[in-house]
């Protein structure tokens, strides 16, 4: 047999690579084909079956995501509210008051607010201005408040501390930035501040019940003339008896010695804080109007503004201003100026709008452009023995048929304030020195700037 050459045993080799490659090719060609048709096979099944069970996964691995280790997690639980405690004694309640409230509420999510009682108050402060009850309507009143407490002791003690947090589930306590301090000498919020659950709140500047007692304490108790500054009293004539109604003066340096004049100063920011998130009257709405002096903002204004928003829809407030006012009710009037007052109804939670300086007689075109359905004044008036010598501020209203009385269902007016004031005017000058000595040694050595929320 003839031995094959190295050409011929060169081309078997190609030949042999060339089939191995053709077959391989052919290999992967099939086995594509093959896995897509069965995938494709599997995936008409499962939508076949989602047809047929619309609960069933449509997924590539039903049976490990359908394990218990792989199901959903629970909802998260729903987060507890913050709940803030404030107390306070809130005499003489003022916008400083509700401006603190309102820090105390943008705190957390539920203001509860303690007050204490008039005998707790006697022992720590001096006599208070208001009764228990005119204190609580005042504070409930305030529309940052969620839960009134009465008859809270003044200082917080462990024993209180515990009863806030397990019964009323109190998270932080609040005060204001200026000390605050008992009978004892001691800080009265000494176990708060020990458990770390203390919070501050900036001071509203130019106000304060001190402030405000003290302007009353000017007035005589029978026509409530400002000795201090009357232009009938010659410089240099002796000082007025104090029977008579006259400030006793003090030796202790105050910051500034009782005054009528605010120092407060008004700004846009705090009118849009007070103002909240304002709404305009809805199409049929029924507006009621309701106008006044609003001085010394107290229990029976409150009362009557109440009543007057269940009159309608929305509560529309005309506030007079301080020339009006005064050239009506006399020379000291009104004690606190219109800026002050209007911060005051506007914490209200009765109330929708203000007016600032309205006019004192409503007129027809007022109540067209207000769309005005109702004009309503409570069943007695503190001014009214200043106005017979001026026309009818209602006579429009009453003749289109829109006014409207509402009983009121507390006595109080600025009137029963100040006699209370001057009646008592011995123990309210010395309650008001020795505050006011403490305001001037927290002036300066104590106060720091507060960033207010």
């Amino acid at each position: 047999m003839s031995e094959s050459s190295p050409v011929s045993d060169l081309g078997t080799f190609f030949y042999l690579v060339d089939a191995a490659l053709a077959a391989r090719t052919l290999y992967c060609f099939c086995r594509t084909y093959f896995t897509h048709k069965v995938r494709k096979d599997d995936l008409r099944k499962k939508e076949q079956m989602q047809k047929e069970n619309p609960s069933a996964r449509s997924t590539d691995n039903t049976a490990a995501l359908s394990s218990p280790s792989n199901l959903p997690a629970q909802p998260p639980k729903k987060k507890e509210p913050v709940r803030v405690y404030m107390d306070g004694c809130f005499d003489a309640m003022h916008f400083g008051h509700a401006n603190a409230l309102r820090q105390a509420k943008a705190l957390g999510d539920v203001l509860v607010v303690g007050i204490n009682p008039e005998v707790e108050i006697r022992k720590h402060k001096g006599p208070p201005v208001m009764t228990d009850e005119e204190r609580r309507i005042a504070v409930s009143s305030v529309k940052w408040v969620d839960k009134v407490l009465t008859d809270v002791p003044y200082v917080v003690t462990p024993e209180f501390l515990k009863t806030l947090i397990e019964k009323h589930k109190i998270d932080i306590i609040v005060h204001g930035d200026d000390p605050c301090i008992g009978a004892d000498g001691q800080d009265v919020y000494r176990a708060v501040k020990q458990m770390g659950r203390f919070r501050t709140v900036k001071r509203t500047e130019g106000v304060s019940s001190t402030d405000i007692v003290g302007r009353m304490l000017l007035c005589t108790r029978d026509h409530h003339v400002d000795f201090a500054n009357s232009s009938s009293r010659h410089a240099n004539s002796a000082p007025p008896n104090p029977d008579e109604g006259a400030i006793v003066q003090s030796s202790i340096p105050r910051r500034r010695p009782f005054t009528r004049v605010s120092s407060f100063l008004p700004t846009t920011r705090r009118l849009i804080q007070f103002a909240g998130e304002t709404r305009a009257p809805k199409p049929g709405d029924r507006v009621v109007y309701c106008d006044g002096t609003f001085d010394m903002f107290h229990a029976g204004h409150i009362e009557t503004l109440r009543k007057a928003r269940e009159q309608g829809d929305f509560l529309l407030v005309g506030i007079h201003d301080d020339a009006t006012v005064n050239a009506r009710k006399g020379s000291n009037f009104p004690i606190m100026n219109v800026h002050e007052r209007t911060l005051a109804v506007l914490s209200c939670r009765h109330v929708d709008e203000v007016i600032i300086g309205a006019p004192w007689c409503i007129s027809e075109d007022m109540i067209k452009t207000m769309n005005i359905s109702a004009v309503v004044h409570g069943s007695h008036r503190g001014d009214s023995k200043y106005v017979d010598n001026f026309v009818d501020p209602y006579e429009v209203p009453r003749q289109m048929n829109l006014l409207h009385k509402v009983k009121s269902e507390s006595e109080l007016t600025v009137q029963v304030v100040l006699d209370r004031i001057v009646q008592n005017r011995e123990a309210f000058v010395k309650r008001n020195v020795k505050k006011e000595a403490a305001e001037v040694e927290y002036l300066t050595k104590h106060k720091q700037y507060v960033e207010e929320g």
